[in-house]
């Protein structure tokens, strides 16, 4: 999603995108970089004469970043959850200069400047989405996988994206064979289930209330039985690997 807004605005504004990993220089050079903003400064003897470059510091390229920006760019950032007290704050002040920020998150924070953006929730990848990923990821690793097989892998990955490309990479390493879904995008059948079991102590009552004992047997073994399999459908080893 973040590549297809890009594509979408590059005409229209001055767009930057890059996705915090833990060092905040990183951040702000790969963001000065794609707005064409200076990451050095002339470098001077001690005679004031210049003898080179050096790079800006962190706080330096917030401020040359923060001067160079206005209501034409746009900051796009994947994985906002990452992002740091400190350039969140720096965030909230070029958001009040006017420029556009677009912040990717499995769920809203819910702090500071997420309180202040306006929150759309997206649609989940359609499964013709999961599979072009899966196919770019496996085409990524010289993998041929086949329009089946394809088929076959999908439902270990549902509709999640970064899922899709981890099942290729474990189907690279011969990981699949006894492979269970990663993810929880099932429906829950509990209460289908819970309604059955009322049925047949409906049905009990039915047969005591109406004196037919075959049908009272019935209801009553079935309500029983019943539970007998929920509680047994409920049984699970150590949910612990070892070691945990």
């Amino acid at each position: 999603m973040p590549r297809h807004l890009v594509m979408r605005f590059i005409d229209t504004f001055s767009i930057a995108t890059a996705v915090y990993k833990g060092s905040g220089k990183r951040f702000f050079v790969r963001l000065a970089e794609q707005l064409d903003i200076p990451t050095t400064e002339d470098k001077y003897d001690k005679n004031g004469e210049p003898c080179g470059e050096r790079a800006l510091t962190m706080d330096q390229l917030k401020d040359e970043i923060a001067e160079n920006v206005g209501p034409q760019t746009l900051l796009i950032l994947p994985e906002a959850k990452r992002l740091s007290t400190g350039i969140r704050y720096w965030l909230e002040d070029l958001i009040n200069a006017g420029v556009r920020v677009c912040c990717f998150a499995a769920a809203n924070p819910g702090k500071d400047i997420f309180l202040e953006m306006l929150e759309i929730e997206l649609e989940l990848p359609t499964d013709q989405i999961i599979r072009e990923t899966m196919q770019a990821e496996a085409e990524r690793l010289g993998l041929q996988l086949s329009q089946s097989r394809l088929a076959e892998l999908q439902p270990l990955a549902g509709r999640n994206p970064m899922l899709a490309r981890k099942v290729v990479r474990n189907e690279r390493l011969g990981l699949n064979q006894e492979a269970s879904p990663q993810h929880t995008q099932y429906v829950v059948v509990m209460p289908i289930l819970i309604a059955c079991l009322m049925a047949f102590g409906i049905v009990r009552f039915i047969g005591l209330g109406t004196r037919n004992q075959s049908l009272y047997i019935f209801g009553g073994t079935a309500l029983v039985a019943g539970m007998t399999m929920k509680q047994l459908g409920q049984v699970r080893g150590a949910r612990k690997r070892l070691g945990q």
